[in-house]
């Protein structure tokens, strides 16, 4: 059984690696988790969980003829299975993002909780893939009205191929005086609840500098309660669908040529 989720948001700089694995890390407490790096072009979760130097990564997965197993790209890290992409260019090129579907379908055969880092734009085939295979979203916003209507657009992208919203979570939360206005607004047009709110903390970019999640770096520092408090309210359905059918959505899913 598994439940995927992408991590997703409409523009980029709003925490979305650091808050994927930092759920990853609060939901590996009761469930096998599996992490994936699912941006290939802007890839950088093997620096926030120190593999930079993975010897293979998905973009090795995502090359035709590829010789190398799934597995050879899972690294345990921190309770977790992390899947990193790769940075070059040169590998992000070669790579095929229709073997994505492949690929995610192995992992969710052997994990409870499958995680997409997603990219933050959906201007391409490879960047709309794990939003539109996961069967939930957990949208990253910071709390301003133009990253509301910028996550609204990902989310009815999601909903238009039946992926519906898991919830929001506001992250990099600087002054929480106004947060709620702006919360309100959103759970009025999003799916789901107000997963969390996550404080701005000198911890996470401390965290990404040590090349560890917030969790691992800091795990009693404010964001990281907040982080924890919002996997909780996650509430992942248990058996919500066998991994087989996951598999043959992952297969057989379409996306839009003009994307």
């Amino acid at each position: 059984m598994v439940e995927a989720f992408a991590v997703a948001s409409g523009k980029g700089g709003t925490g979305k690696t650091t808050s994927t694995l930092a759920l990853g890390m609060a939901l590996a407490e009761d469930h096998d988790v599996t992490v994936v790096d699912a941006d290939t072009g802007m890839a950088n979760l093997l620096f926030h969980t120190g593999l930079d130097d993975a010897p293979v990564t998905l973009h090795d997965l995502l090359i035709d003829g590829a010789a190398v197993a799934v597995d050879d790209a899972v690294y345990e890290r921190f309770g977790m299975k992390v899947v990193p992409c790769g940075t070059e260019l040169a590998a992000f090129r070669a790579a095929d993002p229709e073997r994505l579907r492949d690929v995610v379908a192995e992992l969710a055969a052997g994990t409870d909780v499958l995680l997409l880092d997603s990219p933050a734009a959906l201007g391409s085939k490879s960047a709309v893939l794990p939003v539109v295979l996961a069967d939930r979203t957990v949208i990253v916003l910071q709390p301003t009205i133009p990253a509301l209507s910028d996550g609204l657009k990902v989310q009815e992208y999601a909903r238009s191929y039946g992926t519906e919203t898991a919830g929001t979570l506001f992250n990099r939360v600087r002054d929480e005086d106004g947060i709620e206005r702006v919360a309100e607004q959103a759970e009025r047009y999003f799916g789901g609840e107000t997963l969390g709110v996550i404080p701005e903390s000198d911890a996470a970019r401390a965290a990404r500098t040590a090349g560890e999640p917030l969790l691992a770096h800091a795990p009693d520092a404010p964001a990281s309660r907040a982080f924890r408090e919002a996997a909780k309210r996650l509430d992942v359905r248990d058996g919500a669908s066998e991994s087989g059918d996951v598999a043959d959505r992952f297969r057989s899913a379409v996306v839009p040529e003009e994307v």
